[in-house]
């Protein structure tokens, strides 16, 4: 097969082939629009490293939604910016207003670094972060195929784009009527998809010059749990893994001046002063509650922990998660094309949304104390006596406590998620030979978080709490009284939290053409602009700081930005065999300024069966609404903080080693500056034998100025890094502490992604095996400037985890009705992490290393039947499990294994029957 031929076969693509495409597109031999180019050319000649997946291939695969279309890319990161794990990771990098939204992430630099487009043009972003495009607006079922440029493209597209593009293409001038439906039922029950989808169109674009087209998809999720999986297990000791909370089902009681513990206690015959007890565990019968256990000390062994736990149960609420939420959505497109001649067309596109998901998480966790005046009474009808196995236990002082309060039920937030865009666009053909396009669109996305159960006022709560009519020591079997569960729901909030919205107002147009010629061929050139309004609003609907451990607390008054950009982009034969793009653009930000950035490509291509290309260009990324304007609070850190600059200058003296409620403000930073990268691309495309082709793109990406999140903690432990967000009284003490977001130092990762594709026909059966693969070298990160840059590849991290190797690899044979089609995706092993930070002793069976994750689907396609395509498939055909990972669901939510490599389904079986009516 000539590279010519290959490249049509390929078609938008530039590479060797699509990882998992089925079906090459036919060739075109029509001018279209490529993405990472504004120039429409014949589809052979695309030089960038893009790769298709069409919606065939998509339907065979029992793919249901975005997010899991996403998981087929190599390319994409493999981190918490799924449904299933983005919203519930701890710590600085939480995302706790994106319920029930999916994102892409590019090369693995988050969200904000993927430019997602709908037909080469942006779509609002989510609206409740703001920070990005959320993939379930994406209407699936009219999806005719997904072009993912795995190369920066800011000098195109502008902000977002330092990652990479991936454009979702939609079906245009259909003709027609069709349904289909999905259904995947997993084996071991939970997490069933139902998809419900209808297409229609009327009109031929060519004869009748109009074409009107609408589709519409419904899908509905089922909730998946913790416990409906043998493998989401946070009690496994035996392999380093064991929960680290004692607020238990069951209660745990604390010491405290003035409480039934005292400061501390000490057993018969032991001279070790305790500070925390537990009925339970003193009588060894912790596991006689579902989910509890005794409390591995050994394994999180620090200063406190023997004397803090050593007679106290754990809980293991790692198991107790949903880890799929139940999510019901539906997604809606129509179009409408009217031809004006054969130069010109103009269309109205609009495109709707609707996600409704329910997020659940483990019931409150409280620690009471007699400050806050909710300490279990001494006269209270439960009080709880240990002197049998405390002599120093004192029955008349009262009882302070560590609890998980299951009887106010699981945390339970229902997130409502819309999206809408209008676009009325015209393009064709001046003079000939001059291609245009000119739209205006509007976006807007808004989002409403409510709490459902589990949420309650903070003084309701602990008034509950002081009265003793709860029991917090209730025993197995044993319920609330009906007076308790009256008081407990006297307590509670339910109603709306906390809403968003996203607005963004688009004007944007191009002209391109042939412009001269150079003895080695035409000069093609390409002008366009961009002008945006973009808003951004998030506000609570209630004061969060009145409801216990709310999922936030944070204001934003609308904020408005416009963005005016140029760009300009030249395609030159320099030889017959040499082509050269050159590209530039200017963006204009009412709020952060100017950036231009270049960029520079080639094509090489001396052999028919040998292509040389690569890429070399400047990005940037705009600080998002919310990081800059997030509403700032006021808080305070608990007594005993360190400044350690100060200590070390002026030891022993408590105003720096041993400092009280010292404020911290945290929030939006509107001092932040752009994240700039440099990156570029080295490749080559080969055809060894026939039929067989390859290809190897080197990659590489510089950031600076990188925007992270960082806790008060983290800034103080960097303080000679971080001077400059600790703001100092003129005695050289600390007045508060700035943090929140700020520009960090940066990042440098650079890889291979590797293409094979392997096609033919043999005694009529059709075949195609394919592989798209990616190779991580390296991924090198300084969290602040002048630190030295530390390797993350196949380390554990709390946000993403930094793979060496993903693959995703297909074989497809087909002879007349008949097609089959096997995939593999391949996700290498990684270092896993220690136990409480390798503090403890690890026990002899710990590994410490996460073994790799492989998942095989198969499908059979028949087309036999009129008007009729069914299709049945198994996903996860070995009902392999995730490999065991001993981090906590502390870090990030699955105790023992991690939802950002694996898929918790386990085996399923999917069947997709489309009719078409005409």
């Amino acid at each position: 097969m000539k590279l010519n031929k290959l490249a049509q076969l390929l078609a938008l693509i530039g590479v060797a082939g699509p990882a998992i495409a089925q079906e090459a597109p036919a060739p075109q031999m029509q001018r279209v629009e490529i993405t990472g180019s504004s120039i429409k050319r014949i589809a052979k000649e695309g030089a960038l490293p893009v790769q298709t997946i069409t919606f065939d291939t998509i339907r065979k695969a029992g793919i249901t939604d975005t997010a899991q279309l996403m998981r087929l890319i190599s390319a994409n990161g493999t981190g918490a910016d799924n449904m299933t794990s983005g919203n519930n990771v701890f710590g600085a990098d939480a995302d706790r207003v994106s319920g029930g939204a999916s994102f892409a992430s590019l090369r693995g630099l988050g969200p904000n670094a993927t430019l997602v487009l709908l037909n080469g043009r942006r779509l609002g972003n989510h609206g409740g972060s703001g920070k990005a495009v959320d993939l379930n607006a994406i209407p699936l079922g009219a999806v005719a195929r997904v072009e993912i440029l795995k190369d920066g493209a800011s000098a195109i597209y502008g902000t977002d784009a330092i990652g990479g593009v991936v454009n979702f293409i939609l079906r245009t001038d259909y003709k027609g009527l069709e349904a289909s439906t999905t259904l995947n039922a997993t084996e071991a029950g939970g997490g069933m998809e139902r998809s419900y989808s209808l297409l229609g169109g009327l009109g031929d674009l060519q004869a009748d010059g109009w074409n009107v087209m609408a589709s519409v998809t419904h899908d509905v999720n089922d909730k998946l749990e913790s416990r409906q999986r043998r493998f989401a297990n946070g009690f496994q000791p035996e392999r380093g893994l064991s929960p680290d909370t004692t607020g238990t089902p069951y209660a745990n009681i604390l010491t405290g001046a003035g409480t039934a513990l005292g400061t501390g206690f000490k057993m018969p015959g032991d001279a070790t002063t305790y500070l925390q007890a537990g009925l339970l565990s003193l009588q060894g019968k912790c596991d006689s509650v579902p989910g509890m256990s005794q409390y591995q000390t050994d394994l999180w062994k620090d200063v406190t922990s023997p004397t803090r736990t050593r007679y106290s149960c754990a809980y293991d609420y790692g198991g107790d998660y949903v880890i799929g939420f139940p999510v019901e959505r539906t997604t809606a497109v129509s179009r409408g094309t009217f031809k004006i001649d054969d130069n010109h067309r103009v269309f109205a596109e609009f495109l709707g949304s609707r996600t409704e998901a329910t997020a659940e998480l483990t019931p409150l966790q409280i620690s009471t104390s007699l400050a806050n005046g909710n300490a279990y009474p001494v006269n209270g009808p439960y009080y709880q006596d240990l002197s049998a196995y405390i002599p120093s236990y004192d029955r008349s002082k009262p009882i302070i406590y560590k609890w998980r309060t299951t009887p106010w039920g699981n945390r339970t937030q229902y997130n409502e998620a819309e999206s809408y865009r209008g676009l009325l666009a015209a393009e064709g053909t001046l003079a000939g030979k001059y291609d245009y396009k000119v739209g205006l669109s509007r976006s807007i996305s808004t989002t409403q978080t409510d709490l459902v159960d589990g949420y309650g006022y903070t003084d309701k709560i602990y008034a509950a709490l002081a009265s003793g009519i709860v029991n917090p020591w209730a025993a197995p079997g044993q319920a609330q009284t009906q007076q308790a569960m009256d008081l407990i729901e006297s307590t509670k909030y339910r109603g709306a939290f906390q809403h968003g919205r996203t607005t963004m107002t688009q004007l944007d147009g191009s002209v391109s053409g042939e412009v001269f010629n150079l003895p080695a061929g035409a000069v093609s050139m390409a002008a366009g602009f961009d002008l945006r309004k973009e808003t951004y609003s998030f506000g609570q609907d209630v004061d969060a700081t009145k409801i216990l451990l709310s999922p936030g607390n944070a204001n934003l008054d609308q904020a408005t930005r416009y963005v005016r950009a140029v760009y300009a982009e030249a395609l030159v034969p320099v030889l017959k065999d040499l082509e050269v793009q050159l590209a530039i653009r200017r963006d204009n930000y009412s709020l952060i300024g100017a950036t231009t950035n270049p960029k520079v490509a080639f094509r090489y291509q001396p052999l028919q069966t040998l292509l040389f290309r690569g890429s070399a260009g400047k990005g940037f990324l705009a600080p998002s609404f919310n990081q800059l304007y997030a509403g700032r609070l006021s808080q305070e850190l608990p007594n005993g903080i360190i400044d350690q600059q100060g200590c070390a200058a002026n030891p022993g003296n408590p105003a720096y080693c041993a400092i009280e409620r010292l404020d911290y403000n945290t929030g939006g930073n509107p001092s932040l500056r752009p994240e700039t990268s440099k990156q570029g691309t080295l490749g080559i495309v080969a055809e060894p034998f026939r039929n067989f082709s390859v290809s190897l793109d080197w990659w590489a990406i510089n950031i600076k100025d990188r925007i992270l999140n960082r806790t008060p903690q983290v800034v103080l432990n960097n303080y000679q890094y971080l001077p400059q967000y600790i703001v100092r009284a003129p005695d050289g003490t600390i007045d508060h502490v700035e943090a929140g977001w700020i520009n960090a130092a940066g990042l440098k990762t650079r890889g291979i992604d590797i293409g094979l594709r392997y096609d033919g026909k043999v005694d009529g059966y059709t075949y195609a095996a394919v592989l798209d693969g990616t190779y991580l070298d390296s991924f090198k990160f300084a969290e602040f400037e002048g630190q030295p840059y530390k390797e993350q590849v196949s380390q554990f991290s709390t946000r993403d985890i930094y793979l060496r190797w993903k693959h995703t690899a297909s074989l497809t044979v087909g002879k007349g009705n008949w097609s089959a089609l096997l995939m593999q995706r391949y996700a290498s092993g990684y270092n896993d992490q220690l136990p409480n930070g390798g503090k403890g002793t690890p026990p002899a069976g710990f590994d410490p290393r996460v073994k790799h994750y492989t998942k095989h689907d198969v499908s059979l396609t028949y087309t036999g039947f009129p008007k009729t395509t069914i299709t049945v498939g198994i996903q996860n055909l070995f009902d392999t499990d995730p490999p065991f990972t001993a981090h906590n669901v502390d870090e990030v939510v699955g105790a023992g294994w991690d939802p950002r490599v694996a898929d918790p389904r386990g085996r399923a079986l999917s069947f997709n029957l489309k009719y078409k009516f005409f």
